[in-house]
């Protein structure tokens, strides 16, 4: 049954279409990653160029109608997507083998490019001078015949062996975008990647599992990073001088800060560090922080921290909204490439939308690349809703 469109007068210009066209835009970002000759290293002669895979494996992650390697390797029979997308008909076997070819850096360079490329958003001036970036792991499930990611976590007595694929990232809370990736197995150490990626001046913000290593405070302050990191409740405190709170401190659930040094071991003491005790709902929050009150009062360190859940929204929407939960590709490379082009995916999804698409924005984009939507009928859906989550946030 053809595809049907709602009519519209409007003529629809080259700029309508261009606007929508995020394949085109990430062509652009491979062309100024792979230079003048537009060659990817490991891609010289063969038939299938580096673009073409990359394009067709980010179709296969946007398209709704494609949800596996066969049914992507048909895909490139239709003439239109011969056109627009990948250039030529791609067998499974010739997509299969791609992905042990083309070094996953050079996807991390596009990434780090469309980063920089989302627009600075108001941000709380009290939080200068730190870029500060939630940091944190989350763990994409994968198959059995997977047999690198395996994994020792995960649910115990199903009679076999977990394996996973784990997104090491850290997310701008200012900007909200991801400005960090890193994938590895699900087995390494979160704490391991951090270290290996940290970025001279940053701020960092974490959970539980950063603080339990007291050594991890005292590389970080020697990095130039400041940080926010919630300790464990049974962490052992040796408190060296009470500090005072503000009314701003009080009214923020602050119950008290101190300069302290964490330890039972005296070899193995943490540096000096400022614990701020918050209040919450259920339980009392322990805040570990480098930074003096004049630098960062009390009641930013726990806005900070609170700050943190957005990272943990933003891995929900990668893996739910863009529904990266079947792998295209399985080897260590492969499956690597894939949770790049969804960060990349939802990279220029926030740079054509002006936010982060929510689940009915992104409903009205599938409605487009499967032909049920004008260009026009997107760009007026979305300025609908943008102008609806405005109206929200101001009341």
């Amino acid at each position: 049954m053809p595809k049907t469109c709602v009519a519209n007068d409007a003529p629809l210009t080259e700029k309508d279409v261009g606007h929508w066209k995020l394949l085109r835009s990430f062509r652009e970002q491979l062309d100024q990653v792979f230079g003048k000759d537009g060659v990817a290293p490991g891609f010289e002669g063969r038939q299938l160029a580096a673009a073409d895979y990359l394009s067709l494996f980010l179709f296969g992650l946007l398209n709704p109608v494609t949800q596996t390697l066969r049914g992507l390797s048909k895909a490139t029979l239709l003439q239109r997507v011969q056109q627009e997308v990948c250039g030529r008909v791609v067998p499974r076997s010739t997509f299969s083998e791609a992905q042990h070819v083309l070094d996953p850096a050079l996807l991390e360079k596009v990434f780090n490019g469309l980063s920089s490329q989302i627009p600075p958003v108001n941000t709380d001036q009290r939080l200068d001078p730190w870029q500060w970036l939630a940091r944190d792991g989350s763990l994409f499930r994968a198959l059995p015949r997977m047999a690198w990611a395996l994994y020792g976590g995960g649910r115990k007595g199903k009679g076999s062996p977990s394996r996973a694929v784990r997104l090491h990232l850290s997310l701008h809370i200012g900007e909200d975008k991801p400005v960090q990736a890193c994938v590895r197995p699900g087995r390494d150490c979160e704490r391991a990647v951090w270290k290996e990626q940290l970025e001279k001046g940053a701020g960092y913000i974490g959970d539980r599992y950063f603080g339990e290593n007291y050594q991890l405070f005292n590389h970080l302050d020697r990095k130039g990073c400041a940080f926010v990191l919630r300790l464990m409740d049974q962490a052992v405190i040796h408190v060296e001088e009470e500090l005072s709170r503000t009314q701003a401190d009080r009214d923020a659930g602050v119950i008290r800060q101190a300069w302290v040094y964490l330890g039972g071991v005296p070899r193995n003491r943490s540096m000096r560090l400022r614990l701020v005790w918050i209040k919450g709902q259920h339980q009392t929050l322990i805040l570990a922080t480098n930074l003096s009150p004049q630098a960062l009062s009390a009641d930013l360190v726990g806005e900070l921290y609170r700050k943190r859940w957005h990272i943990e929204l933003f891995f929900r929407w990668v893996k739910c909204i863009l529904k990266c939960n079947h792998w295209l590709a399985e080897s260590r490379q492969g499956a690597t490439l894939q949770i790049y082009l969804a960060l990349i995916a939802a990279l220029l999804l926030q740079l054509y939308t002006g936010r982060r698409p929510t689940k009915r924005m992104m409903e009205l984009i599938t409605f487009y690349l499967i032909g049920w939507a004008t260009p026009q009928e997107v760009q007026s859906g979305l300025e609908i809703y943008r102008s609806e989550l405005e109206r929200r946030k101001r009341n």
